[in-house]
């Protein structure tokens, strides 16, 4: 009988050879205990735990991979449901000690950023404990706006801000150390910064230290309420004189933009930078309180959801805007890109010299500007106007002029020519009298005709104009400007050594005539600059002079855009 070869015979299964294999021994480690530790409601430390035998055992009785995967996982299992059911027990206890637990949450209001809470009804947050659990229940958190915003939207006059009146006991007021503590982490974070500065009160709402804030992130410079600015100013001058300004305080900005969040002009121009610059990262806007940025974010937003349907959607939720000081609260998320990276509105960093930060919240709405600005001018023919409270005048010198109740100007020295031209809210009215009256008719008028403030029970916590500025202000060129004096968070007064009338022939002026004193009192904590002279005006083009630029300035210079 032949024998068959072994190809005749059945293929073997894979990996099967003739000769037997010797036995392979697993050697495993032993497996670690499982302790987890927690504290009963008694405070004594309570342990469970979960061990496993130090050997398994080999051979074919011994547990295989799976089923140590399942003790390992039953193990785990057992230990979360006992800590599940310490941690039942500790509530119980807890709300047994406490009933009237106040329920917050971490879910913001979207119009001002303050934490949503049910608790204190007169304070930022607040929502009606029902409403609340229902958009809590459907996910809806982030479409919830508080009563304040609410008030806010109907124009009440509601602050948040320390010193500005507001709640009862100054509840969830924010003072401005604690608001550049909100913003310290933009040092440590990569971000792009809008950096928005108000061209009314320019000095007064620049933020000076704003590289402190957010280290050497990029910075661009957005110049917002252009349009409140007099009719026929040339915008080529205004930018340059903004570019000049920002060299000075060594900002070191990427561009500088003039904007109107009314009008929506230069705002596309901010649009293109920011998509531009960012590259992925957020973007912080920054700026003063009551400059304008939530205004500026819905104008933004509306500029951007022409292309970006992120932005389009984004503006069902916008941050609320208003007069007030201190609007919003706290950082509000704004998911405004398709490409990655969120918009921020901050909350606006309160500053304690402008006059915001010393008047009444129902007088909040006279320093702010509804329309083009008209400059008021006094010179020799307007103190000799029959309306006028003063008799016939040669000169403004000796006279003092009173803008509103916040600020006194006495005029010390000046030309007989001297124009001294207001620019501000046309809601603060301005009187000339002579200085040797001017302390009886403030004390007398306080109140009733100069105003704000307004009412009485404002006039009698009113600590009057405590702050006393002596400026002597030197000049050359008789045909622009002096200089501008620019008083915090109101406007500025223009000062022409010799206003210039039809037919009138330029005059010899020696050294000593070539100077200007004035006496500005205001408020204590208000601020006083005196500046370069703003170019506003039909005028303002025909004196503004540009300045010769080296070949590294030019370099250097950030471009300016509207």
């Amino acid at each position: 009988m032949a024998f068959r070869t072994l190809s005749t015979f059945p293929s073997l299964p894979h990996g099967l050879t003739k000769s037997n294999p010797k036995p392979t021994v697993i050697f495993r480690k032993p497996i670690a205990k499982i302790v987890c530790k927690s504290v009963t409601p008694s405070g004594s430390p309570l342990q469970v735990t979960v061990s496993e035998p130090d050997s398994d055992g080999t051979g074919a009785a011994a547990p295989t991979p799976g089923e140590r995967f399942l003790e390992r996982q039953r193990a785990h299992e057992s230990a979360r449901t006992v800590m599940r059911e310490l941690k039942k027990e500790e509530k119980k206890k807890k709300k047994k000690e406490n009933p009237r637990k106040v329920v917050t949450s971490v879910a913001c209001c979207y119009g001002c950023g303050a934490p949503l809470q049910t608790c204190e009804a007169d304070s930022p947050g607040y929502v009606d404990p029902g409403t609340y659990e229902l958009k809590k229940k459907h996910h809806q958190l982030r479409t919830v706006i508080c009563g304040r915003c609410k008030l806010l939207s109907h124009g009440h006059m509601i602050t948040a801000v320390g010193g500005n009146g507001g709640y009862p006991g100054g509840k969830q007021f924010i003072s401005a150390d604690e608001l550049r503590e909100k913003l310290s982490h933009l040092r440590h974070e990569k971000a792009f910064i809008v950096k928005l500065v108000d061209i009314v009160d320019f000095n007064g709402s620049f933020l000076s230290h704003v590289r402190d804030l957010v280290g050497a992130n990029p910075i661009t410079l957005v110049v917002t309420k252009v349009d409140l600015l007099p009719r026929g100013t040339d915008m080529n001058c205004v930018g340059d004189w903004v570019v000049e300004l920002t060299t000075k305080k060594k900002l070191n900005v990427l561009s500088v933009h003039l904007t109107s969040s009314k009008s929506l002009a230069g705002i596309s121009g901010v649009a293109s930078e920011i998509q531009k610059e960012k590259k992925g990262r957020d973007v912080y806007i920054l700026g003063a309180a009551n400059v304008g940025k939530s205004a500026f974010i819905n104008a933004l937003l509306k500029t951007m959801a022409e292309r970006d349907p992120a932005a389009a959607a984004a503006q069902k939720y916008k941050p609320i805007q208003s007069a007030v000081p201190g609007t919003t609260l706290g950082p509000i998320q704004i998911d405004a890109f398709l490409g990655g990276g969120k918009l921020y509105d901050t909350p606006g960093v309160h500053l304690h010299h402008r006059q915001a930060a010393v008047v009444h919240s129902d007088d909040l709405p006279a320093l702010a500007p509804q329309s083009r600005l008209r400059g008021q001018s006094f010179h020799i023919s307007t103190l000799s106007s029959p309306s006028s409270y003063i008799p016939e005048a040669k000169c403004l010198e000796g006279y003092t002029f009173f803008w509103g109740g916040l600020v006194r100007v006495d005029v010390l020295k000046v030309l007989p020519e001297t124009c001294l031209t207001f620019y501000g809210p046309k809601a603060l009215q301005i009187h000339a009298i002579p200085t040797e009256k001017a302390d009886g008719f403030y004390h007398k008028e306080v109140g009733v005709l100069l105003t704000p403030p307004s009412g009485k029970q404002k006039t009698e916590e009113w600590k009057g104009l405590e702050s006393r500025h002596l400026l002597r202000i030197k000049f050359g060129d008789t045909e622009r400007p002096a200089s501008d004096v620019a008083i915090s968070g109101l406007g500025w007064i223009s000062i022409e050594p010799i206003r210039r009338t039809t037919g009138s022939e330029p005059r010899h002026l020696e050294d000593e005539e070539r100077e200007i004193c004035l006496a500005i009192s205001v408020p204590k904590p208000v601020e006083v600059f005196v500046r370069p002279p703003l170019p506003v005006g039909t005028a303002g083009a025909g004196w503004y002079q540009y300045r010769e630029l080296t070949d590294k300035e030019e370099e250097t210079r950030p471009r300016w855009y509207f």
